[in-house]
């Protein structure tokens, strides 16, 4: 059994609306052991819509169509899919009354114009809205496929789904399991950990795996079937601990932690303190790191000391190095190290300078050159590296690069 999901409305094509259903009906789905195999967007045009239904029925047992159920004219998706499946409407008394008394409730008369969600296509099991007007529909054809049609707003979709469809879904589900596991990798490119692990994976059929890149993190998505969650969680850790062992200690999350989590999570152990002075980073480091909650215990704090003056009054950085060496170099990185986790009394200090662009390169030190230093008591790291993208993606890797010097001293 598989499934595709149908996300409806012309405002969903926008650059101002974005489908956050189709990622809870996913989960929910996937935890039945039913797989997605589409996601589409369709705009409310009859045309349209009908298209876009008749093949993923051709393809799918399972679809779900989000929206378009509103009692006004642009509101299509009900009278679409009745008309692809030749199922005449016809309007159910029973949820009219639901709906006066809904309105009712709030002091309200209800307006004509709400009668059109009163139709039902013949042979179609309405489903109870018990947050809004709209009420789900459950078809089903002659080949046995099944057409859910529910409400756009979150609020009403998710308690409908979880109150009416859930039971239902469960009951026609292959008895499949699915078993998930993510794996999050720094201070590798892409292509290098697909170049370790692709001889690996493309051993399995099952689990299939899918490699994401953001800036800083590759997170690679394993995701296996068995007979049972116990049969699918062995396909998944098996494959997972082969990927482990060929990557090293370039994986630093085997769960949602993210690397400032992990960074927390190994200071505490340590009993360390931290404290940083960013430049370029603007106090994105200082950020990531207070996101955490119990962060107080190891973090100090920090300065974003962007000037050069500021670089001396706050930090202690010479005034000869900044006018001998720039601002960017590695000698200024390490001595706001040295300097932050002095003047803080930490166990370690992180100095962050660079350029973040998209002006201020030149042709030895060009955008995205960034050093990183990590001070402790007797001893100073710098790194130099050079960042690919626009000023947020060169900050975001700057950060995420110190987070990871900051990890690997402490994994020693």
């Amino acid at each position: 059994m598989q499934a595709e999901i149908i996300a409806i409305g012309s405002e969903m094509l926008t650059p101002f609306r974005v489908d956050t259903n189709s990622l809870y009906l996913t989960d929910q789905l996937e935890r039945l052991g039913i797989p997605v195999i589409r996601k589409t967007v369709v705009g409310d045009n009859r045309e349209h819509l009908k298209a876009v239904f008749a093949e993923a029925l051709q393809r799918s047992d399972l679809v779900i169509g989000i929206g378009g159920l509103g009692p006004t004219e642009d509101d299509r998706t009900r009278e679409s899919v009745a008309e692809l499946l030749g199922r005449p409407l016809e309007r159910s008394e029973e949820v009219v009354r639901m709906m006066r008394e809904r309105f009712r409730a709030f002091g309200r008369k209800m307006p004509e114009v709400n009668l059109r969600q009163a139709m039902v296509p013949a042979g179609a099991t309405w489903l109870p809205n018990d947050n809004g007007t709209a009420p789900g529909l459950w078809m089903e054809t002659d080949g046995e496929k099944i057409v859910l049609l529910l409400p756009g707003p979150p609020p009403e979709l998710k308690p409908l789904f979880e109150e009416y469809c859930l039971v239902k879904l469960r009951s026609r589900a292959p008895r499949q399991a699915f078993s998930t596991k993510v794996l999050k990798v720094t201070g590798m490119a892409e292509s290098e950990v697909e170049e370790k692990i692709a001889p690996i994976y493309r051993t399995y059929k099952n689990p299939e795996t899918t490699l994401l890149a953001s800036a800083g993190e590759i997170q690679i998505h394993l995701r296996g079937t068995g007979a049972d969650a116990g049969d699918a969680l062995r396909r998944v850790e098996e494959l997972g601990e082969r990927i482990e062992n060929a990557l090293g200690d370039a994986v630093f999350s085997r769960g949602n932690e993210s690397l400032e989590q992990v960074v927390g999570l190994y200071l505490m152990m340590r009993g360390a303190t931290l404290a940083v002075a960013e430049s370029c980073t603007g106090g994105l480091l200082g950020q990531r790191i207070t996101s955490v909650p119990g962060s107080s215990h190891y973090f100090l704090g920090g300065v974003v000391c962007y000037s050069d003056k500021l670089k001396t009054k706050l930090v202690g950085v010479p005034e000869s190095m900044l006018k001998r060496k720039g601002a960017v170099s590695a000698e200024v990185a390490e001595a706001l190290a040295r300097g932050i986790r002095s003047r803080a009394g930490a166990t370690l200090g992180v100095g962050i300078t660079g350029v973040a662009g998209p002006q201020g390169g030149s042709p030895d030190k060009p955008v995205g050159t960034v050093f990183i230093s990590l001070a402790e008591a007797h001893r100073a790291k710098t790194v130099k590296h050079r960042f690919p993208g626009d000023r947020e993606r060169i900050r975001q890797f700057a950060t995420q690069a110190a987070l990871n010097l900051v990890r690997r001293k402490l994994l020693k």
